[in-house]
């Protein structure tokens, strides 16, 4: 049987085809409308997600008061505001937290800024393992201490110990004095801090030293001496205000009085963790963000030491940890002031991760004989601080003030840095240095 067409279904109809046109059209534009109206992330047929890759992370970190924003940011819930179900796991040393970090058991760290350079190098015993710094927690708050012994004989000046680091020396018996880990910033302070007195802390290995440098952690600082078993040391606060309120010993300077406003500890990431969870990372930055402006006001310092004072983080008491927050400084030997440059944690562009700072890491490794020959200061200084991630991540909770500085500055010792100079001939450029290749 033969079928017939109804004339009206003819394909061909100029009626019907313009009837097809507008009604397209018209679904169309109505499709058209729809989309224009959607969020900027949706893709296909669903959203592109902004949350966080992985939401539980351990972020590991030692008992200083520098710890505080990933504390704060744990207890006051800016983590679970931006996604991230966090745990706060106290290291032993700083040895513990980089393997930890590295073997992936933390995701994120508390971390002397020094440490994922030398990570990402591999260098002074550190498995290479490329790390990243998209964060710094805090500027100053660090000191070197001396045994009480010496109260009245030395001040600010390091060139007061040089006597009696000669004497000991002429007795077979070099002064001992402690950092905390020798990349780290503790180290680098009181190389700083001798070298600028005359004396040679050596390269690690005992050559050329005048005395014996040696690594202690942070909370076993002021035990061990108490005990003698050292003459002086570079620590972070609490254990410095500590030393004076347990009559052992007495700061010489703090880090500020050595350099104002200096970086100091940061939150640190492997390259591989934030390559794939890139969403995660700004969302501990946003996380950090929040953390530091509440610590920056003073208001809240109080509440800061109930909170990071508790056995679970620093364990010490709350009233020794606030004094130098505050800015009280007894530095236990008559001496007392006002500081106007205490331990901060956002304000004055706290948190960039500034190239530059990098590169002095980079030529102090250099003098003390830490690298053979001129390392690549530009290449590992682009590595390994991570602005790029850190601006990205402010610009979305529209924190858009902040910039790269490459400021020149002058240390206690009226030596002057320029992070667009020279770097080779800088970190060649001490009188006490232990240079290699």
């Amino acid at each position: 049987m033969k079928m017939k067409l109804n004339p009206k279904s003819n394909l061909s109809s100029p009626e019907l085809n313009r009837r097809q046109f507008v009604a397209q059209t018209a679904r169309g534009l109505t499709l058209g409308a729809l989309f224009a109206g959607l969020p900027k992330g949706w893709v296909g047929s669903a959203f592109a997600s902004d949350a966080p890759e992985t939401t539980k992370m351990r972020f590991g970190m030692i008992a200083l008061t520098d710890c505080s924003p990933i504390v704060i940011a744990h207890e006051k819930g800016f983590f679970t505001k931006y996604g991230i179900e966090s745990v706060v796991a106290k290291g032993a040393n700083w040895a513990a937290i980089r393997d930890s970090l590295s073997s992936g058991d933390n995701q994120g760290t508390h971390m002397l800024i020094g440490m994922p350079i030398a990570s990402t190098m591999g260098l002074l015993g550190s498995p290479k393992k490329p790390m990243i710094i998209p964060w710094l927690l805090n500027r100053n708050g660090q000191a070197i201490t001396l045994k009480a012994g010496w109260n009245g004989k030395v001040a600010a000046d390091p060139k007061a110990l040089k006597l009696e680091v000669e004497k000991a020396k002429k007795l077979g018996e070099p002064l001992t004095f402690a950092m905390t880990f020798p990349p780290g910033t503790h180290a680098m302070w009181m190389r700083y801090y001798l070298g600028a007195g005359g004396i040679n802390p050596g390269d690690g290995s005992g050559a050329k030293a005048d005395i014996s440098l040696i690594t202690i952690p942070p909370p076993q600082m002021v035990a061990n001496m108490k005990i003698g078993k050292m003459d002086g040391f570079c620590v972070g606060e609490p254990w410095n205000a500590r030393a004076i309120a347990d009559k052992i010993g007495f700061t010489s300077v703090t880090t500020q009085d050595m350099w104002k406003d200096h970086p100091e500890k940061v939150c640190a990431f492997t390259a591989d963790f934030a390559d794939k969870n890139p969403k995660a990372v700004k969302a501990c930055l946003k996380a950090l963000h929040e953390a530091s402006v509440w610590l920056d006001d003073m208001n809240n310092r109080p509440e800061q030491c109930e909170i990071v004072s508790k056995p679970t983080y620093i364990n010490c008491d709350k009233d020794i940890i606030l004094g130098r927050l505050l800015g009280k400084l007894d530095y236990g030997d008559g001496r007392t002031k006002t500081d106007e440059w205490p331990m901060h944690f956002s304000k004055r562009n706290c948190n960039y991760p500034q190239p530059a700072y990098a590169k002095w890491w980079l030529t102090q490794f250099r003098r003390w004989g830490m690298v053979n020959g001129a390392p690549d200061y530009e290449g590992v200084a682009k590595q390994v601080m991570r602005p790029d991630i850190y601006l990205e991540a402010m610009k979305e909770i529209g924190v858009t003030d902040r910039a790269e500085d490459n400021s020149p500055w002058t240390m206690f010792d009226g030596v002057t840095f320029d992070p667009k100079g020279d770097l080779e001939a800088y970190g060649k450029g001490f009188a006490v240095s232990n240079l290699k290749g």
